[in-house]
């Protein structure tokens, strides 16, 4: 028989104890009357590296597909349903099945493990039944992203199929037409919005390697370079670390490019004279980061780049100042605006339009922007309320000149501790003066490995 593909538990990120409190924390919130349904990812398509779900992932922890995981709010108690290993994936390495208790046991904590076709006689009794509505997230996923297409492909008179979650809504309802079906999303959304120790250890190491990213990608930047060439650099790092690949897709973009906000081509010349945009972190155990650096392709800031991006910078400090645990994010908002406009008084732009294009920066709410963690637009807001320890989220200053197409930001992944703040992704540099010196050492020889994160 071939090895089961399941590491060991001293490589995983989480316990098995740390997933069963994810799901006692759902039966607080469905209450004792409910069950709570989870659908792992189906079996890949093709030679692709499976992925679980990030929701089934964040209950469970088990990377086996087809599973099913259902939650008891009245007994208490979590059942996993999975296929049979048997003779599938010889070639490759079995995921763990229904014959391997034992094991699914010591990864999830779950305490009954059953085969996947007795899941519909134990819905039978079922009176009312959470499972999420919202489209289920896999590697470099947003649900807005997810939505759109599931939008578009709906509309489409020649395909128009359900999504996966609305098919399982709709067989639940078929089979099970006594069971009240509702939405397990939001209370998914809740329980991700705040991250553990161990998720900001994980999501740590995430920061730590999309910094080491962009520092080797400032190194080796020079005229002709082509923009993805950049990102094949970043990959590399991922994957001697030990990352996953890429958390969401990059934004690689040199001069005119960097006006598009969310660029994906990444296949232009990087040209003298011109600024680079990078936009990239890699997956580590199912969490992402978020990190923006601007720098100059001939790797001397001229005179309007500084003027520009010492603003930005200026604004980006500002708020970091700003944020600390018990504040509404509309507060950081307003207090780095009001610093901000004393600082846009008396800032010596060079244009009018630099001026008004700074002026608008100061009324725009974007700069604490999305969540960050299993997606690096992760589900699960934070502006509603105070800023609370274990909210992670970007820190996106952002200014245009319109008339000019001219887009410049800096950005990195925060989290909110008991005392302040922390972080995740300072180790790239981002003072004019850092990056200037550092472009000039030019390359370091591979490999590059990491210690100690």
């Amino acid at each position: 028989m071939s090895a089961i593909k399941s590491r060991r538990q001293a490589d995983r990120a989480f316990t098995a104890e740390e997933f069963a409190t994810r799901r006692e924390r759902i039966m607080d919130a469905i209450g004792q009357e409910a069950h709570a349904l989870l659908q792992g990812a189906p079996p890949p398509r093709g030679y692709v590296r499976f992925r679980q779900t990030n929701s089934f992932y964040y209950c469970a922890g088990l990377e086996t597909p087809q599973a099913y995981l259902l939650v008891d709010g009245g007994a208490r108690t979590s059942s996993l349903y999975l296929p049979w290993r048997g003779q599938a994936d010889l070639a490759e390495g079995a995921w763990p099945g229904a014959e391997d208790e034992a094991l699914v046991r010591e990864i999830t904590g779950v305490e009954q493990i059953y085969p996947l076709d007795a899941l519909s006689e134990q819905l039978t009794p079922v009176k009312t039944l959470y499972t999420p509505h919202a489209p289920a997230e896999l590697q470099a996923a947003t649900r807005p992203d997810l939505l759109a297409a599931d939008r578009a492909r709906a509309q489409d008179p020649w395909d128009g199929v359900l999504s996966r979650e609305q098919r399982l809504i709709a067989l639940l309802r078929t089979r099970l037409p006594e069971v009240v079906v509702r939405d397990l999303t939001a209370i998914l959304d809740e329980l991700r919005s705040i991250k553990s120790p161990s998720e900001v250890a994980v999501m740590r190491k995430a920061g730590a390697l999309a910094a080491q990213a962009v520092i080797e990608a400032m190194r080796v930047t020079r005229p002709g370079i082509i923009e993805g060439q950049l990102g094949s650099l970043a990959n590399y790092i991922y994957a001697v670390n030990g990352a996953q690949g890429e958390g969401y897709r990059p934004i690689i973009a040199g001069g005119e490019n960097i006006w598009y906000a969310h660029y994906f081509r990444c296949d232009a010349p990087l040209q003298e004279g011109d600024l680079v945009l990078m936009d990239h972190a890699p997956e580590c155990d199912y969490y992402t980061s978020d990190i923006g650096r601007l720098w100059p392709v001939n790797g001397r800031f001229n005179a309007w780049q500084r003027e520009l991006y010492g603003f930005v910078l200026a604004y980006h400090k500002t708020l970091l100042h700003a944020v600390r645990p018990g504040v509404m994010p509309d507060q950081v908002l307003d207090d780095a605006a009001e610093i901000m406009r004393g600082v846009w008084q008396d800032w010596p732009f060079s244009k009018e339009v630099y001026r008004r294009g700074a002026e608008r920066m100061l009324a725009f709410r974007g700069h604490l922007s999305h969540p960050v963690g299993m997606a690096v637009h992760d589900d699960g807001a934070y502006q509603h309320r105070p800023l609370a320890p274990g909210t992670v989220f970007a820190i996106d200053p952002q200014l245009w000149v319109s008339e000019e197409r001219l887009y410049l930001r800096v950005e990195d992944t925060v989290v909110i501790t008991e005392t302040g703040r922390e972080l995740l992704t300072d180790a790239a540099p981002i003072e004019i003066e850092e990056v200037e010196a550092l472009m000039q050492e030019g390359p370091v020889a591979l490999p590059h490995v990491l210690t100690g994160i």
